[in-house]
């Protein structure tokens, strides 16, 4: 994508969005906006600077990765915009220790702006637009925010005292700006669909290179190196949890990606249960990998047998949920895959993943413009528990001694599925994995959600707390389709699950081993096809298709 990024047109759609939030009376007044990006980060008291990544806000109106830059926006009715960035100057010690920032006038070249200036200039700019707006309103991110980068005192001054002064009637305000900015970044343009698309084929592939890994080692065709060197790539078995980030991190870093959109997520067998598992620290079995680690150790070949000499992977699933951003946008995939018993999926395995499967299935029929949110995450639940119902773990009105309290409708009014599925079917996505959380989740009540009165048709309450999205579907948006079964002690407890009339002991007993499954895709939401999405994850998800690559088979 050689184009520049379009940031006058997301300042223009900013600007749309903060008029509806203004007074009436306001609204003809000159509106000026002074953002300040993010600076770089050091460790704690030390000298040592930590990757940067620019603030997303900021970039969203400006496509600059520069540290300390900060941007004026000047607006008034009737009239193009002025966006003026200002970028640092290159110092000696930038030149002698790291890449300095190019001069203005290169800049100018690279950025979808009005112009671009170096910052030394930028305080006696804002005094002079505001002795020609005496009567402007100046907006800033909320100023005491933690979250947010601090727009340095010296800028803020000029606008604080002609405030004071009272005399032109300028309003400084952070009441509107980030609600707009946040408004303006639900939906997504072409460019940024682009730049998902990228981030998100870079990660399928990452994901499939670690089944494919995992394939080889189990038909035996990696080699196990050479004494008295390193292992090298070709080389690498996963055997633990961080073997399998390490190649997906490298996977995505080899094809160009900067950053992971977030901590991934790598969790073997029952740790799969755990939603946000980071530690990625453990064998595959359970325990913690020591000093000496990692070896080839050739384990994956062997089929598992109890009597079986030395280390013995045990069936087992490997739920990674992993994405990288490209140019600061995000991707977000997981995969759960069969490790052990040759590749394939325990027969329990499969079940609970063909259900989970079905979950998604069902969640995309339902997807698209106008449909509520809401509305797709329950049917995930219904799902569920259909599916709960068919293995036996949840009890159906015809099961021996049972009634019309173990309907479909009475479970669903129950709750009890939360315990299985806590969390939400899916969040916004865009610069941020969890992308603009205040827009996506308006806080309850709210004209968007649609009321639960019936929890036989709709759940309860409970069921949505975990949501972070509560919206009805607009074309251009971007999301997650991620439903889950997890077999948490701790969520299981917390539920009272083993005392629940619901519920067959007995055979929920026989699947709290698989641990947990979640399958993740990105999806747009699209009037452009019949479908009413287009699911930009590439990599597969069917059983047969796993089972085959995780086996070495295809």
């Amino acid at each position: 994508m050689t184009s520049l990024f379009p940031a006058t047109q997301h300042v223009l759609k900013t600007l749309k969005e903060l008029e509806k939030l203004l007074p009436e009376e306001d609204r003809a007044k000159p509106q000026i906006i002074l953002l300040s990006g993010e600076v770089t980060p050091y460790r704690n008291d030390t000298d040592r600077e930590m990757v940067f990544r620019q603030e997303s806000n900021f970039y969203y109106l400006t496509g600059c990765n520069l540290p300390s830059s900060s941007i004026l926006i000047v607006s008034q009715q009737d009239t193009p915009p002025s966006i003026e960035l200002y970028i640092p100057k290159a110092e000696p010690a930038d030149i002698m220790w790291s890449v300095p920032p190019p001069p203005a006038s290169e800049a100018a070249l690279t950025h979808d702006v009005t112009l671009v200036h170096n910052t030394d200039v930028l305080k006696s700019t804002i005094e002079s637009y505001l002795a020609k707006h005496p009567t402007a309103l100046f907006h800033t991110f909320p100023v005491d925010s933690a979250l947010l980068p601090k727009i340095p005192k010296d800028l803020l001054a000029p606008a604080l005292k002609a405030q004071s002064q009272g005399s032109g009637g300028l309003v400084l305000t952070d009441k509107y700006l980030f609600t707009a900015v946040s408004s303006a970044r639900l939906t997504k343009d072409e460019y940024e669909i682009g730049l998902i698309r990228k981030a998100c084929d870079i990660s399928s592939r990452a994901h499939e290179t670690v089944m494919r890994v995992l394939g080889l080692a189990v038909k035996g065709k990696i080699s196990q190196g050479v004494e008295g060197r390193p292992l090298l790539p070709g080389e690498w078995l996963i055997e633990k949890e961080y073997e399998a980030e390490a190649i997906f991190v490298a996977s995505c870093r080899r094809e160009g990606s900067v950053h992971q959109a977030y901590l991934p997520i790598v969790a073997a067998s029952t740790r799969a249960s755990t939603l946000h598992y980071c530690c990625n620290d453990k064998e595959f079995g359970w325990g913690p990998v020591g000093a000496d680690e990692p070896k080839n150790t050739g384990s994956l070949t062997h089929s598992h047998s109890h009597g079986h000499p030395g280390n013995v992977i045990d069936p087992q699933v490997l739920l990674i949920d992993a994405g990288c951003e490209w140019d600061n946008y995000a991707s977000d995939i997981t995969r759960t895959m069969p490790v052990g018993n040759g590749g394939k999926f325990s027969k329990e395995g499969r079940e609970i993943y063909e259900i989970v499967l079905e979950m998604q299935t069902a969640a995309y029929r339902v997807m698209k413009p106008g449909v509520h949110w809401d509305v797709v995450h329950l049917e995930a639940h219904k799902t569920l528990i259909r599916g709960f119902q068919r293995l036996g773990i949840f009890y159906s009105p015809t099961s021996p001694n049972s009634g019309s309290w173990n309907s479909e409708e009475a479970i669903l009014a129950s709750g009890i599925s939360a315990s299985f599925f806590p969390h939400g079917l899916g969040h916004s996505l865009g610069m941020d994995v969890h992308d603009v959380p205040s827009i996506s989740k308006p806080s309850p009540p709210s004209p968007t959600i649609p009321p639960k009165t019936s929890p036989g048709e709709t759940g309860p309450i409970e069921l949505y707390h975990y949501l972070r999205l509560r919206l009805p579907l607009e074309s251009g948006m971007v999301l997650t389709n991620e439903p889950g079964c997890y077999f948490s002690p701790h969520l299981m407890e917390a539920g009272k699950v083993r005392e629940s009339k619901h519920v067959n002991v007995e055979v929920l007993e026989k699947y709290v081993g698989v641990g947990g499954v979640r399958i993740e895709d990105v999806v747009l939401i699209t009037s452009n096809n019949g479908d009413g999405y287009e699911n930009l994850t590439k990599v597969g998800k069917s059983v047969e298709w796993l089972e085959g690559v995780c086996s070495g088979e295809i």
